[in-house]
């Protein structure tokens, strides 16, 4: 899996605790190593991981090691940013895309915390 520095990792296992059970909203990425646009997103999630940390938790999930969650979310393109609060998926985007159009994207879920 491609890692974004500073941004954790999440499994089928441990996807309950980490994101439906966070205080904070959570940005999961759907990620997997052979895709490019997945490269291309991994520093502007280290660095909004970074800028925004107490008001967004942002974790990645391997999509070929975790086939569960990649389903019960019927995640088909890579990659898949959903960003969840208290429980429950809030908005999906599909895509890389700078750090400037990400967090325009995250303003309303930024805004609430």
């Amino acid at each position: 899996m491609i890692h974004a520095e500073g941004v954790a990792e999440v499994t089928d296992a441990t996807f309950d605790g980490e994101v439906l059970g966070a205080e904070l909203p959570v940005l999961v990425e759907f990620t997997a190593d052979w895709c490019g646009p997945c490269r291309q997103l991994a520093p502007v999630l280290s660095a909004i991981a970074a800028e925004e940390a107490g008001r967004i938790k942002i974790v990645q999930i391997d999509v070929d090691a975790n086939p569960d969650i990649t389903s019960r979310y019927a995640v088909l393109s890579m990659p898949t940013l959903m960003v969840f609060r208290s429980g429950e998926p809030v908005k999906s985007m599909v895509g890389a895309r700078p750090k400037r159009r990400l967090l325009r994207e995250l303003e309303d879920v930024l805004e609430k915390v």
